[in-house]
């Protein structure tokens, strides 16, 4: 596979190690909205879509009373709101490769937002496409190797179906096709195997690195603003930040 995730390297607008846990309480919401919508149902066991979103809210320590509150709000007949998903590809300092995932219901601000912040802090927004090709979409999990046999770990990956297993810096980083990620997750906690991280990323086939103070303060000051920004889920870019 070409290039690899550097997982600790990626900024994301949940956050450096899932701290803001608000951004994924917001964002998990919101799923459960659209599978509700999609799937006609508030009730997990006749709703598949949302069954899936719910377990992988539980696997980013989503609490239980924030899952049932949501439910409860659907249960009660309120109607699911209109999220849309989006994503946006632009330039961000020094030329670095940005996209942006959105989930909102209001899109015409939200592409504004998203290309005021690409413009104000980097190079602009580009055209769909403009940058995507310098990614690859993958399954991704990480797994601290503290402990563990590698090639044991590595046995289990591959027999669940997972298409690449890499090690750095102690860490077992396991890629999966998309379609396949939630199959290997499953099989791998089924084992016993808990996750730094676990999902399906952008990973930059190459990375820029920026030198100049004001490049790197505000590629930093962008992805901060991302961050508080609801309507945005994930920023994928490839900034070497090490």
């Amino acid at each position: 596979m070409s290039g690899h995730s550097k997982w600790h390297n990626i900024q994301k607008t949940k956050g450096a190690a899932d701290a803001k846990k608000a951004k994924i309480f917001t964002k998990y919401a919101r799923e459960m909205a659209i599978a509700i919508k999609e799937g006609g149902s508030a009730d997990p066991n006749s709703n598949s879509k949302l069954s899936a979103v719910i377990a992988r809210a539980k696997s980013e320590n989503v609490p239980n009373d924030n899952i049932k509150r949501t439910l409860d709000k659907y249960k009660s007949g309120a109607a699911a709101e209109n999220y849309e998903y989006a994503a946006y590809e632009g330039y961000g300092p020094g030329g670095v490769a940005v996209i942006v995932e959105t989930l909102t219901d209001n899109k015409n601000r939200t592409v504004s937002e998203v290309r005021h912040y690409l413009d104000k802090y980097g190079k602009g927004m580009g055209a769909n496409g403009c940058v995507a090709w310098q990614f690859d979409k993958k399954g991704f999990l990480a797994v601290d190797g503290e402990g563990l046999d590698e090639e044991t770990v590595m046995m289990q990956a591959l027999e669940a179906g997972a298409a690449d297993f890499q090690v750095e810096d102690g860490i077992f980083e396991i890629y999966t096709e998309p379609d396949d990620f939630d199959t290997v997750k499953e099989k791998l906690l089924a084992q016993g195997l808990t996750f730094l991280e676990a999902e399906v990323q952008m990973i930059p086939q190459t990375y820029t690195k920026l030198t100049a103070e004001e490049d790197i303060k505000n590629m930093e000051k962008m992805l901060e603003i991302m961050e508080d920004n609801d309507d945005i889920q994930a920023v994928w870019h490839n900034w070497d930040n090490d």
